[in-house]
């Protein structure tokens, strides 16, 4: 058996620079195998209708078999984050844009992200070997070399004779879930993260990752039937792909009553910070709160799937929060130090930071 992995097409009585037309097939149909020939099939389907299709516009029983095995493998996987599709986008078995491809998803179609990858934009081949992937490295936080930084001595260059590699472009791939249950890789610059446009105004030149309710608040002006309003936790990034970490930023905005308006209550920035981020209840002394959590790496530590590019910390922590009012603060066992990753922006809203200044209060 072979199955359709393009939109559609049509099974032709003969391959030939003239034929006509038997019947169309559509992504994702079963087609049974009757006789192969030089870049096409001659394929029965379901309803007995015989024609030839071209290779390239299907999968083998193989391929279908390991989409299959994607599915059930992550049937139960926690959901980062949600998104809508920008346009028609195929699901791939791994992240790249030379992998085989089956389901073919519209657009606006809302899929569930399971966790980020990266994958060079065209075929490594065009770049000659690559480092091995699976191997542990630091992140933002470590020293170049001056070769990494393009300033190789001139003695050490004439001395080998090498010729420098350029890195290759990365872009980032999401292991997805669509309503129907298929799981696939889909390209991450043509996904929209869903983020509520009251607080999607809020980037600030960064990428939202992901943004999750913590709880409600009531404002009796604010116009809606029930007179409350959302407050939300997001995670953020900057518009790079390839990057060791899933997002550097957590912010949490909450609405201001007095003002009528989203602040934030608090900002964390920048962190090496990794997906999944857990939103919870927590019982305190003062009740039950809102509560989240996320990873980071303790030592600054990355480890790279050599299957499919998924970065992972090496050696993760868990920090988790507590929301009490508009007051976010440490919870749970973990509470040393968060390393900044990075020298620049604020760690945290400390007194007079600036994300101090922006944390709202309801009165």
């Amino acid at each position: 058996m072979v199955y359709v992995s393009i939109r559609e097409t049509y099974l032709h009585d003969r391959v030939a620079p003239v034929s006509n037309r038997v019947c169309q097939v559509v992504n994702g149909q079963a087609l049974e195998v009757l006789e192969h020939g030089h870049r096409f099939l001659k394929v029965k389907t379901d309803k007995n209708e015989i024609g030839w299709i071209e290779e390239h516009a299907v999968i083998n029983a193989k391929i279908y078999d390991g989409f299959q095995k994607l599915a059930e493998e992550h049937k139960d996987a926690p959901v980062a984050a949600t998104a809508t599709l920008g346009d028609n986008l195929a699901m791939h078995i791994l992240p790249g844009r030379e992998t085989d491809r089956f389901h073919l998803l519209a657009g606006n179609t809302k899929v569930q992200l399971l966790e980020r990858a990266s994958a060079p934009k065209k075929p490594a081949e065009a770049f000659g070997p690559l480092p091995v992937p699976n191997e542990t490295k630091p992140a933002g936080g470590a020293k170049q070399s001056p070769a990494a930084k393009g300033a190789k001595p001139a003695a050490a260059a004439s001395a080998t004779g090498a010729e420098e590699t350029e890195p290759p472009e990365m872009e980032d791939w999401w292991l997805a879930r669509d309503p129907q249950g298929h799981v696939g890789w889909l390209l991450a610059s043509r996904l929209d993260v869903d983020v509520p446009d009251d607080v999607a105004q809020y980037g600030e030149d960064q990428r939202f990752v992901g943004c999750w309710m913590l709880t409600k608040v009531m404002d009796p002006e604010v116009d809606t039937p029930d007179h409350e309003k959302p407050e939300y936790l997001t995670v953020l990034a900057p518009h790079h792909y390839g990057l060791p970490y899933d997002f550097d930023q957590v912010r949490v905005f909450t609405w201001s009553v007095k003002h009528h308006r989203y602040e934030t209550a608090f900002r964390l920035h920048p962190i090496q910070g990794f997906l999944p981020v857990r939103v919870f209840q927590e019982t305190t002394p003062k009740g039950t709160v809102p509560a989240f959590s996320f990873q980071i790496a303790s030592n600054g530590d990355v480890s790279t799937d050599p299957a499919t590019g998924v970065m992972r910390p090496a050696a993760p922590r868990t920090i988790e929060y507590d929301m009490i009012d508009t007051r976010v603060q440490r919870a749970g066992a973990d509470k040393a130090p968060i390393p900044a990753m990075h020298e620049s922006g604020e760690k945290a809203g400390k007194p007079g930071s600036k994300a101090a200044r922006e944390r709202g209060s309801r009165k």
